[in-house]
């Protein structure tokens, strides 16, 4: 199992805005340093705690300074773009990254984005589709584009002299494009099937119960089928929340206690998911009220935390209840402390993942 790295950054609403973004960025930067596989960053545009703005700046600010990693867009909202410019970033962005780049999508899940970019009425899922359509046909097609649709429309046939370059759009760097990596949240999801039979990769959002996670690998499977290709549980990514420490009693309480940044999060997705009617992500049962969601079971619930030997035992149980899965995402939270923080991102790879690895592979055996 590979460990990688997914941020959706919810930071304090006081704490200053360049030492959020600087941060986050010395988290991608310690991942690719440490040995992690890949590293996904979030956007949203009108949330003052959820404050990178656009995924592929965040990542070209990582171009240069990070060597191994696979850096991804965790995602690209497709509905919020053009997808012109979706697909130029893109290209652009992975020649700079030379192919390390992995290209996530979505129709967006926050509704004042939706609603400051005009599509909050609008089918967004439809928008989704016409988007990602139109990227790859432009990567497809040379010059001149008339690609037409409901949302949008992409030519230069009025403009171009591509003799002198006028009127090309970039292709990526990968052939045909970067791996397309989508974000799959609800329970039974349908989306993930219709991905699947796309050849795009799934990930399992941290805030979804293992109950509702272990429902994702039958709809891949099934997409697989209808695309004619085998179900491969290692291109399976599934983000958790994690904190280790070696002090058990100092872990729960950076993970539980007061003012903790791991109950911050679930705290604000909470507050969010009950005002959009997305509560039931949390529910065991989905008949229980809305009422009856507590926020300290939740965290209970949806946070690893505790000493190396602990977490790689309780990533193993979580792995025993939903199925084999290829790269186990450590999500990103806010830096209270700097030193715990990154302490942990290393105990991850120092001590808890040898010893995931190993009992899968006694078990192998």
């Amino acid at each position: 199992m590979e460990v990688g790295f997914f941020t959706m950054p919810i930071h304090p609403l006081d704490k200053d805005y360049r030492k959020t973004l600087a941060e986050d960025r010395e988290a991608f930067l310690l991942a690719d340093e440490i040995g992690f596989s890949e590293a996904y960053c979030g956007e949203h545009y009108t949330d003052a705690a959820e404050n990178i703005t656009s995924s592929t700046v965040f990542i070209a600010s990582l171009a240069a300074a990070t060597k191994n990693i696979r850096l991804g867009t965790g995602t690209v909202n497709l509905p919020n773009s053009h997808p012109a410019a979706v697909a130029g970033q893109i290209a652009m962005l992975d020649h700079m990254l030379d192919g390390r780049l992995n290209f996530g999508i979505s129709p967006g899940g926050l509704a004042s984005d939706a609603e400051v970019f005009g599509n909050l009425e609008k089918n967004r899922n439809e928008m989704f589709v016409e988007c990602i359509d139109m990227v790859l046909e432009i990567w497809k097609r040379d010059a001149p584009y008339s690609i037409k649709g409901k949302y949008w429309e992409v030519t230069t046939e009025k403009t171009q002299m591509t003799d002198i370059g006028q009127g090309i759009m970039p292709k990526p760097l990968q052939k045909p494009y970067p791996p397309i990596i989508c974000t799959v949240v609800a329970p039974y999801s349908k989306g993930i099937t219709a991905a699947a039979a796309r050849g795009w990769k799934p990930i399992s959002a941290n805030f979804l119960l293992p109950k509702w996670v272990k429902t994702h690998w039958p709809g891949y499977v099934e997409g697989c089928k209808q695309a004619n290709t085998e179900a491969n549980p290692m291109e399976w990514r599934i983000a958790k929340s994690i904190f280790v420490c070696e002090d058990r009693k100092k872990a729960e309480e950076y993970a539980l206690g007061n003012g903790s940044p791991y109950v911050f999060y679930y705290s604000q997705l909470l507050t969010k998911m009950l005002k959009h009617g997305r509560a039931n992500l949390f529910k065991e049962d989905q008949n229980m009220s809305d009422d009856a969601l507590k926020l300290e079971d939740i965290c209970k619930k949806l946070i690893l935390f505790g000493t190396p030997d602990e977490v790689a035992d309780k990533i193993l149980a979580f792995r025993e209840e939903v199925g084999e899965f290829g790269t186990l995402l450590y999500a990103g939270h806010d830096w209270k402390d700097v030193n715990l923080a990154k302490n942990s991102m290393k105990l991850m790879t120092e001590k808890v993942m040898p010893q995931i690895n190993s009992s899968i592979n006694i078990a192998a055996e």
